[in-house]
């Protein structure tokens, strides 16, 4: 235990032996906040996890920085299928303690498992839906919804107390005893679970000492209220004899009775109860109908996201493996290098190395790709850039000016450092008329051979051109 003030460790006194401040109080609150973090560890350990739940936050309440607390807080949630409060809980401790600390290990075990996190989301979002549900009075679409959650989160408790809700809204009593077990399974002293189980074990299994008690009773004497004042007939006091006559007569008339009761009354009420019975069941498959679209509508998008997902993996994989995909590429530069290594032939590498350039950018390939290019373009520029400047040069000679231009534009672009070809080039463009690209040209050679004759000559044909 370290001492709140200046962090150093605490002694058996009842101050700190470093700074002297008094630690009495604070010692009692340490103790008292691992006392109710043994007391949750306990009894999470026997399953009673809304009881844990309750004495960890209380041993929070003491001291918010209890890492093992929070850690176990959050172990406790994730049992309970409540992910996003347990990854809550692991996050504050990780700030609370960021070196050495198990939470770590907990949070990489969601957040790197990418199936398993979109699983959570899905979950969340289906108990959502399913809550939206109920406040809809669409309770078959929500256990349907809450069957998925549960396929998905077998231990997600609100899942099941929900599921076990509707099953008692419904009079599914086994059903709900069913998810009630479940529940009992995750958390062994749920309250909410526990008062759920009453209800349905009273209807499963009513009391029959209660029941029998209320039938002798019933048995024992016939009682009746006539006005204001109410009748007790012993069952051993038997009527007066009647006459025959009457006696048929009151048959009859009971008989007529009872037929007009049964057309009035019951036969319509047998009527609207299988009227009802009927919309019931419709309600039921038009609630199965929706639940069925709707699954099959999410497994047809889920169909058309993989087939985009197929489509824009088959592009990438032309990428790398088509036709002038980065491997072809890659061949080829490597070719281009063992033919220049092997014979010595620039002009072939160089041709090699145009067709490289024109079908990859920079942006296409990797930076050790375009170093191996620029050390081979290095390599043949200067021989290539003297050949096309002798080409070049005589056609400037020959007055061809187009051809000279082509031929001195490729000796400058193998060896940007030719100041003849520049020059020359810039001379062909003026002698052809091309008086924008003869200026751009001349500047570029002032730009790169400043304080040169060359230079010199360029800056006077600018300004010849710039006066025409």
């Amino acid at each position: 235990m370290n001492c709140y003030n200046c962090g150093s460790r605490l002694s058996e006194h009842d101050f700190c032996t470093a700074c002297g401040a008094d630690v009495t109080l604070y010692k009692k609150i340490m103790r008292v906040s691992n006392l109710y973090y043994n007391e949750g560890l306990e009894k999470a350990g026997v399953r009673d996890l809304t009881g844990a739940v309750v004495s960890l936050r209380q041993s929070l309440k003491f001291n918010k920085n209890n890492v093992e607390a929070r850690n176990l807080l959050g172990l406790v949630y994730f049992e309970m299928g409540e992910v996003v409060a347990a990854l809550s809980e692991w996050v504050i401790s990780k700030n609370l303690r960021p070196q050495k600390n198990v939470a770590d290990v907990y949070i990489n075990m969601i957040q790197n498992n990418a199936s398993r996190l979109e699983s959570i989301n899905q979950t969340i979002k289906k108990y959502n839906q399913a809550l939206a549900y109920c406040l809809q009075d669409s309770k078959d679409l929500a256990v349907i919804q809450l069957k998925k959650v549960l396929s998905l989160n077998p231990k997600f408790l609100r899942a099941h107390q929900l599921l076990a809700l509707l099953y008692i809204d419904s009079e599914q009593w086994e059903k709900a005893k069913k998810e009630l077990v479940k529940c009992s399974e995750v958390d062994a002293n749920n309250t909410l679970t526990r008062r759920y189980m009453k209800e349905v074990d009273a209807m499963l299994e009513p009391d029959e000492g209660v029941r029998g008690e209320a039938k002798r009773k019933k048995d024992e004497a016939v009682r009746y209220q006539s006005d204001n004042e109410i009748i007790i007939q012993p069952l051993g006091v038997k009527e007066p004899k009647r006459s025959g006559v009457s006696t048929l007569l009151n048959l009859v008339i009971g008989l007529a009775i009872g037929m007009a009761a049964i057309y009035f009354l019951v036969l319509p009420a047998a009527v609207g109860k299988e009227r009802e019975k009927a919309n019931q069941q419709v309600l039921q498959i038009s609630g199965q109908l929706d639940g069925k679209t709707s699954t099959i509508a999410e497994m047809e998008q889920q169909n058309e996201d993989l087939r985009t997902e197929i489509e824009e993996l088959e592009a990438k994989l032309n990428g790398y493996v088509g036709e002038g995909g980065t491997l072809n590429t890659i061949d080829g530069l490597l070719e281009a290098a063992k033919e220049y290594l092997n014979t010595g032939d620039v002009v072939a590498t160089a041709e090699r190395l145009q067709e490289i350039a024109d079908t990859v950018t920079r942006e296409d390939a990797s930076e050790s790709f375009w170093n191996l290019y620029d050390v081979l373009f290095a390599k043949i520029g200067p021989e290539m850039s003297a050949s096309y400047y002798a080409t070049g040069s005589k056609a400037y000679g020959d007055a061809l000016y187009d051809d000279a231009i082509k031929d001195l534009t490729q000796a400058v672009y193998y060896d940007p450092k030719n100041r003849d070809a520049l020059f020359t080039l810039g001379n062909a463009y003026m002698r052809s008329e091309d008086n924008e690209n003869a200026i751009a040209t001349y500047e570029k050679v002032i730009e790169l051979f400043p304080d040169t004759q060359v230079a010199n000559r360029a800056q006077s044909y600018i300004k010849q051109l710039q006066s025409e």
